[in-house]
């Protein structure tokens, strides 16, 4: 009886933290927020947004974030789609298993909630993290997607990777282990703001406050940390997934968007090898929290993009 009580608790704190996140951004609007959904796919229960109708747009989301994220993006997209914004494995309200973060396990659970909600042909989105399961994604099931959007960070395996800006930070991609969880425990906001901080061009312009804190209590869940620090220990299997990925090049339009002070070219250049058919955009003075930094310049570049038949 005392677990039941736990999991309902649980799945009461979840529903109340999406929809304090959903009502503070959507309070000074009459646009209605996206409903907040469960499926079980994949052997794994998946949170998700949905709104809209339409062709489908899937929104995967990066890392110290979560579906949250696209809050100010959904409304425009869902004047002309069915906009999926799921948590992925491990964050958010989606379940937070021992194993299954490789990028390439990651996107066959998108893609199994894709086939759940009746969907085929789709566009995909991602950010950080998500990009990662977005190429993956589109790797694994090209005919099915009709465009692609990959947003400032990296592709472990492709070209030069471990060059890129973001591993001048390459410790906590290597912080994992029961040590590392002791030190964060209760500190998750300390932790995460390195991230918010530092990434950005401007830490005084990064990720809102309201946003940090519901991102914090997030991942402070039972489980949260420890799988977050797992899309990070999967990256050299993400390195050999993708490289063999890599051989067979896509065809469908792909759009890249990065942050002049953070990935700058190296992601645009990294995509032309995966895509032959790809559109490159540096988003000026913005740093990696591309959403945040700059939504007045990225919002628009991606509705225009994704409006394309």
């Amino acid at each position: 009886m005392n677990v039941i009580s736990k999991r309902v608790r649980r799945l009461l704190q979840i529903v109340w933290l999406v929809i304090a996140a959903q009502s503070s951004v959507y309070a000074a609007s009459s646009v209605p927020p996206p409903q907040s959904q469960f499926a079980t796919v994949n052997g794994v229960k998946l949170h998700y947004l949905r709104e809209g109708s339409g062709p489908a747009i899937i929104l995967l989301h990066g890392y110290a974030e979560n579906s949250h994220m696209w809050l100010p993006l959904i409304p425009e997209l869902a004047k002309t789609h069915t906009v999926i914004a799921p948590d992925l494995r491990g964050a958010g309200g989606s379940d937070k298993p021992d194993a299954g973060y490789e990028k390439k396990a990651m996107a066959q659970d998108i893609h199994a909630l894709v086939k759940s909600l009746g969907l085929k042909q789709v566009k995909v989105v991602g950010h950080d993290i998500g990009l990662m399961v977005a190429y993956a994604y589109a790797a694994q099931y090209p005919d099915e997607v009709d465009s692609i959007v990959l947003m400032d960070a990296f592709l472990p395996g492709v070209g030069d990777w471990t060059h890129v800006w973001l591993l001048h930070d390459l410790w906590h991609f290597n912080f994992y282990g029961e040590t590392p969880l002791k030190l964060v425990a209760g500190r998750e906001r300390i932790y995460f703001e390195h991230f918010w901080n530092d990434f950005a061009a401007d830490r005084n312009h990064s990720i809102p406050e309201a946003d940090r804190q519901f991102y914090t209590k997030s991942y402070a869940q039972p489980g949260g940390m420890r799988a977050g620090f797992e899309y990070f220990k999967a990256f050299p299997q993400d390195a050999i997934d993708f490289a063999e990925f890599a051989k067979t090049k896509l065809k469908m339009p792909m759009l890249v968007l990065t942050g002049e002070k953070a990935s700058g070219t190296f992601l645009i250049e990294q995509a032309r090898l995966v895509d032959d058919n790809v559109d490159g955009v540096v988003i000026k003075g913005s740093g990696h929290w591309l959403m945040e930094e700059a939504t007045d310049q990225v919002v628009p570049k991606l509705v225009a993009f994704l409006n394309k038949p």
